[in-house]
Parts: C-alpha cells; sequence; structure tokens
C-alpha cells in the first residue's frame, strides 16, 4: 500500500506532539512535514521544541531533524508536498478560519483539530463512530470553496467525546433532555503540571467557551445533511457544566438524561454492548475493537486506570443508576488527547482516505 503523506501545522505544541507520536508507526500515514509559526522555521523539530516535549514517550528519534517551516509562508509548499494535513496551530478563530480555507482552496484537505469551523455549515465535524455519514456534505463544501480535492473536516471539541458516544446509543429511546458535569484533565489546556503547578491540589471551576460548546456541538453531530449543509438535531436540551481537575489526561463527565421512551437498565447496557458501530468493517488504523466499554465496579471508570483503554481510543462507562430527577446517570470517560483530540483526528482521516475522501497524489 503506497503511503499518504503527512504534514502536521501546530507540530510544537500539545496537540501536535501527540501526532507526531501517532504518526511514528502508522500503517498508512507517513510524517513529511512539520510547520508551525515563523518563529520556528529552519530549526530542526528538536530544536524547536526547546525542551517543551510533553509526552510520556520519548521525542521519535526519526522526527527529530525534520526541518521546521513557516506554516503560512510556506503554505503553497506544504500543501503541494502532501496529501493532506493535520491542522492544530494557534491563532485567533477568524486568523484560523482564514489559514485552513486557504489549504483547503490549494487542493490541500485539513483535518483540524481547532474549534474555528466547528460551526461552518458545510463543515462536517466527525466522530467516527457516531456519524460518519457527515462526511457527505464535503461534495457541496467543494463546490462552494471551487475545489476538486481539498476541504476542511474537524474533530468535536475532546469533551463531548466522553460522553455523547454513550448517548449516542440511546438515541432511539427519545433522548430528551441531558445535564453533563465534565471534569477535564490539564492536558486540554496545552499544559502540564510543571508549566501549571497552580493546578496541583486545586480545581477550577471554569473552562472558557467549554460549557457552550459542550451543549451545542452534540446537536451538529447529531443532526442530517439538508440542503447541503448539516442541520442542528432538534428536541434535545443539554445543559453542561465544566471544571478544570488536578488530572494530567483524561475527561470524565458525571451524565443525567431522560427520554421520551424511558428504556430500562438492563436495555441501556444491552445498547451499550452491543453498540452498532458504523465504521467496524473499515479495518481502521486507529479505531478501537470495542468502542464502549462498561465497568460493573461501583469506583469504575478510574482516570488513571482506565484511560489508556484500547490505546486511549475506548470509551468506558461505569455507575448507571436511575435518578431521582432525571431518568438515569452514569459516568464516561475517554482520553482527551488521544481519542478526544490527536487520536481523533487520525481516525477521521484515516475514515476519510478509506471511503476517498483523501486520495494520495
Amino acid at each position: 500500500m503506497k503511503k499518504y503523506k503527512v504534514g502536521i501545522l501546530g507540530a510544537t505544541g500539545m496537540v501536535g506532539q501527540r501526532l507526531i507520536t501517532l504518526m511514528e508507526n502508522h500503517p498508512w500515514f507517513e510524517l513529511n512535514t512539520v510547520a508551525a509559526s515563523g518563529r520556528s522555521a529552519g530549526k530542526t523539530y528538536e530544536e524547536a521544541l526547546g525542551g517543551r516535549w510533553c509526552m510520556t514517550s520519548a521525542l521519535p528519534g526519526k522526527f527529530k531533524d525534520l526541518v521546521m517551516k513557516d506554516a503560512v509562508a510556506d503554505a503553497k509548499k506544504i500543501a503541494d508536498e502532501n496529501d493532506f494535513v493535520f491542522c492544530a496551530v494557534d491563532m485567533s478563530k477568524d486568523e484560523i478560519r482564514a489559514f485552513e480555507e486557504e489549504y483547503a482552496k490549494m487542493e490541500c484537505p485539513v483535518m483540524s483539530n481547532n474549534s474555528a469551523h466547528r460551526w461552518t455549515p458545510d463543515v462536517p465535524m466527525i466522530i467516527p463512530e457516531v456519524n460518519p455519514d457527515h462526511i457527505r456534505v464535503i461534495d457541496y463544501q467543494k463546490k462552494r470553496l471551487g475545489t476538486t480535492r481539498g476541504f476542511i473536516s474537524v474533530k468535536s471539541n475532546c469533551s463531548i467525546q466522553s460522553y455523547v458516544p454513550a448517548l449516542n446509543a440511546l438515541r432511539k429511546y427519545g433522548i430528551e433532555r441531558v445535564l453533563a458535569c465534565t471534569y477535564q484533565a490539564i492536558s486540554g489546556a496545552g499544559k502540564t503540571f510543571e508549566r501549571w503547578p497552580e493546578m496541583i491540589d486545586n480545581v477550577i471551576p471554569y473552562i472558557g467557551g467549554e460549557e457552550e460548546k459542550s451543549e451545542q456541538e452534540p446537536l451538529k453531530v447529531w443532526g442530517e445533511i439538508k440542503d447541503g449543509v448539516i442541520a442542528k438535531a432538534e428536541g434535545i436540551a443539554i445543559t453542561a457544566q465544566c471544571l478544570r481537575v488536578p488530572v494530567s489526561d483524561g475527561h470524565m463527565a458525571a451524565v443525567f438524561a431522560s427520554f421520551k421512551n424511558k428504556p430500562t437498565l438492563e436495555e441501556i447496557r444491552y445498547a451499550w454492548d452491543n453498540y452498532d458501530n458504523p465504521i467496524a468493517d473499515l479495518a481502521l488504523p486507529s479505531a478501537p475493537k470495542k468502542f464502549l466499554n462498561y465497568f460493573e465496579e461501583p469506583d469504575r471508570p478510574q482516570t488513571k486506570l482506565d484511560r489508556m483503554l484500547e490505546n486511549g481510543m475506548a470509551v468506558s462507562i461505569g455507575r448507571l443508576r436511575e435518578d431521582t430527577q432525571y431518568d438515569v446517570k452514569f459516568v464516561s470517560l475517554s482520553h482527551n488527547t488521544l481519542r478526544g483530540a490527536a487520536g481523533g483526528n487520525v481516525l477521521m482521516a484515516e475514515l476519510l482516505c478509506a471511503k476517498g475522501y483523501i486520495q494520495p497524489k
């Protein structure tokens, strides 16, 4: 199989670093280009990091000496020499929207980790095991952009991936109301304890913009393609409270839900245990063998014990009970920089390759 040539824009940040680790032994993708701001251009990747490598695994030796490019000034060269790019740049939302469209219009597909295009109506926001059919909106997006192979696809907010998959298995019962309280790791802010000592022995009950994303993004994920755009799902009310907690990796959610047709606890467990995974037959390299995993123990899932389940790509669920205010409640967990960010982005790219939306040049 011919490998796809891949670029990483924003390669020195937390998500960029995680993408680097995922490219080391990827069977389909070959890392060809690393890029960031002009300050890094011309340096080796190791020099550009300047001692800021945040991963627990070592910096892959074969990428240390890759020469950094300027993601803006060298855009045309980067677009020409790669089959697609992952984008995890640190810019304003307006700048990112223009930047990603520029790459798409240069006929380079963009796998975005940024939030800037999540509400662009013809840009799919993909959780591969939940809404892979949304990739069809790319055909309409290409017409708008005037491209033949260039487009933008985004992954959702990292925190909703801890609980939306569990709820997705229950949509046939008519989800009406959801309350989600998320407990989010510091790596979601691009930080480590060494760089954010204020988080040690601390909880911060505010993450800018996170509650709005948590309440609205699931509605796009659960939406339908109508007239060339993705229309939000209707009839589901979501409210969220998001807290930053002193954990390195892993976002947990305490979820309360009510339904039009209330399922029994046994029916919910059956739906989770027998989840109808729409990408199961594609054999995507990063896909977990079992997407949803329920723990019987009353004190699971636990962040430290369970975040790396299925190489950090599975969703862990536990503590399912009936509730006095809502129909049911449960706890769920996912790894925020793997399932929620870089790994989810890689899996999205694999899906788009498997479906022919990304072709080797």
